[in-house]
Formats: structure tokens, sequence, C-alpha cells
């Protein structure tokens, strides 16, 4: 069996623990000088009965080694292994993000696409047992991403997710919410939920009638997310240039620059419709998880796949425990000798004095 440590960062508290063997060591060092310098040796046990140069010593080299043992057990040795099936338990999730141009507007940071993608990686975070799946649309809808329990290509693909990947202009939220409830299995256990991240303009697709229909049909809860001004919207750029803004050039349409505005009615509805909530997310940052575990906790759970893994086993209760021990023993002993052996060092010490005078 092989020796693991999880975490060597934490050899660097051996710094620490040098400087205060250090500082110590010249404390005991300097109060023995201290003392030689004032008193000779042959009378240190007359003059300051009870007084031990090497008991300090002894003490630190303990405290030493306690904290040295801490180290060991703070750097998680791990020794033998073990194996445990887990059973994954959780709902269905389709994301589905707007990549239209719409989504380059920069009213929020670092402009809504970047904030959809940021808002994913919270909500992933907090998942434990969840499939999920990922759908974009624009012009035209597609599946990126099946659901699924491979949360690191799951991010890989939403990573990836960039407006030149529509094949026609405009967002048609229905058609993207209908190839999301396609995308779910019709046998399936699990709750099931769609969560929706744009600016809510549309083409004309109706997607609060489409959000009806699956919700209807197939008891599938949609959750919108808002993104961008409502109020006064954003431009959205062409060419970001090279030097600065002064560079950059912006979406034009009828000779009048193109001011996006996240529409919160649509999105609204479309939630209520489905049994779920609108979150206006806006240009503000917003704990997408926290949000999500609220709005599904009601979801029932289905079971997946069963995976077994192997568990190394940690040992830092034994280096825990050693310093626990030291650090007893340390207390046990005193700075100075006990009162019986003073109390006979001075009997003796007066004897030798009294059979001088006789």
């Amino acid at each position: 069996m092989e020796i693991e440590f999880n975490n060597l960062s934490a050899l660097n508290w051996l710094w620490v623990v040098f400087v205060l063997a250090v500082i110590a060591s010249m404390s005991i060092a300097w109060r023995r000088r201290a003392m030689r310098s004032m008193i000779d040796s042959k009378l240190i046990d007359r003059v300051a009965p009870g007084f031990s140069l090497w008991r300090p010593v002894f003490r630190l080299l303990l405290v030493i080694c306690a904290m040295l043992a801490v180290v060991a057990a703070v750097i998680d040795p791990r020794l033998g292994s073990e194996t445990q099936e887990i059973k994954r338990r959780g709902a269905d999730v389709m994301f589905v993000v707007d990549v239209s141009r719409s989504m380059l507007a920069e009213d929020a940071t670092p402009n809504r696409l970047g904030r959809a993608k940021s808002f994913i990686d919270d909500a992933v975070r907090e998942m434990g047992g969840d499939r999920i799946g990922l759908v974009d649309f624009a012009g035209v809808a597609a599946i990126r991403t099946p659901l699924t329990l491979n949360y690191g290509a799951f991010m890989a693909n939403v990573d990836d997710l960039e407006p030149k990947d529509a094949l026609r202009g405009g967002s048609m939220l229905a058609d993207a919410l209908r190839v999301a409830a396609e995308s779910f299995s019709s046998d399936a256990t699990a709750g099931r939920a769609i969560v929706v991240l744009t600016d809510g303009e549309d083409m004309g697709s109706d997607p609060i009638a489409a959000a009806k229909e699956i919700y209807e049909k197939q008891g599938i809860r949609i959750i919108t997310i808002g993104l961008g001004d409502s109020r006064d919207g954003g431009r959205i750029p062409v060419d970001t240039g090279r030097e600065g803004d002064e560079q950059r050039t912006w979406l034009v349409h009828d000779g009048q620059e193109v001011w996006s505005k996240m529409d919160p009615n649509t999105l609204r509805e479309v939630a209520q419709s489905a049994g779920g909530i609108f979150v206006n997310a806006g240009t503000a940052h917003v704990d997408l998880g926290d949000i999500l575990q609220r709005s599904m906790s009601d979801l029932e759970r289905g079971e997946f796949e069963t995976s077994t893994i192997r568990k190394t086993i940690p040992r830092f209760q034994w280096p825990a425990g050693l310093a626990l021990l030291l650090l007893i023993a340390e207390c046990l002993i005193p700075d100075r000798k006990s009162v019986q052996r003073q109390s006979r060092s001075s009997n003796a010490a007066m004897i030798k004095l009294q059979g001088g005078v006789a």
C-alpha cells in the first residue's frame, strides 16, 4: 500500500514552526546566559532552589514535535483504500441559452452571454446528482449537450457558446422550449425543469403558448432568467476593435444604432404559464445556484445509474493523536523541580554548612 498526501501545500506551515522554534530557542539561551552571568553554576541550587536549565529545553522539544505532528495531520495523509457504491438521485434540468447577437450587449458584465455562462457555472456548482443538458438558440435551436451527469463536459460546451453559432438572426424562444422539452425521456421518473437564460427578445414565436402547452402535456417546469437592462438597454457591438471603445462599431438598423432591452413581461408570463418563476437578474449578480435549488426543491428525484468509486482512507488521526499526547506530556513537566526535591537539596546544603562550621 502506498501512502498519499492530499494537501501538500500545508507543508508551508513548516516555516512557521521553524521561526517559532528559533525564537523560543533564543529565549531559552538568553535566559541561561543571564542566569550564569549573575550566579556561579555551583551556587544555582542554593540561590534558586528548584531552578532547572534543561527542563525548558525538553519542554520546547516536545512542543516542536507536537507542531510537526499537527503539520503532518494537516497534509492529509492517506493509507489504504476502500470501494463504495453511490446511487445518484436527482432531477433532469435542461439549460436553454440565448445566443442571438443581442446577447453581446454589455449592459451586463462582461456581456449578457458572459453573464449567462457565469450564472450556469454557479448553478452547476450547487447541483449534486441532477442530470443536466444544454440547448442554445437564436434563429435555430439545437441540443449542445444531452442530459448527462458529466458536469465537466457540460461546462466545456457552455464555455464554447458564441453568438456566431446561430444560423439565423433573431431569437425563437418557443422553438428552443420545444427542443428542450423533446430532449427529456418520456418514461423518466425524475422531475423535469427547463432553465432559460435570455434577454427575452423574441421574433414572434409565441413562447408563452409553447410554455403552457409543455407544462400541461408534460408537466415540465420552466424557470426564466432575464439578462440585460430593461429600461435603457445596451448597444450591440459588431467589431470589438483593438485599442478601446473609439475603435468599436455598433449594430445599426435604418441608420440608427440598435439598443437592445430585456423584456421582463414576456419572460414572466412564460414562467407563470409553466409553473415556474421569473428571475429578473438584469445587470446585477444573483446567486442562481441558490435560487434554482429553492425553486426546484419539490421536484421528484429519480434514481440514475449506480457507480462504484475508490476512496483512500484518511490517517490524519494518527499524527493528530501524537500531537495531543506530546502536548499533554509537555504540560505535565514543570519548569522547576518538585517541592520534595527542593527540600532535600536545601536540607543537604544546610547539613553541609553546619558541618563546615563545626
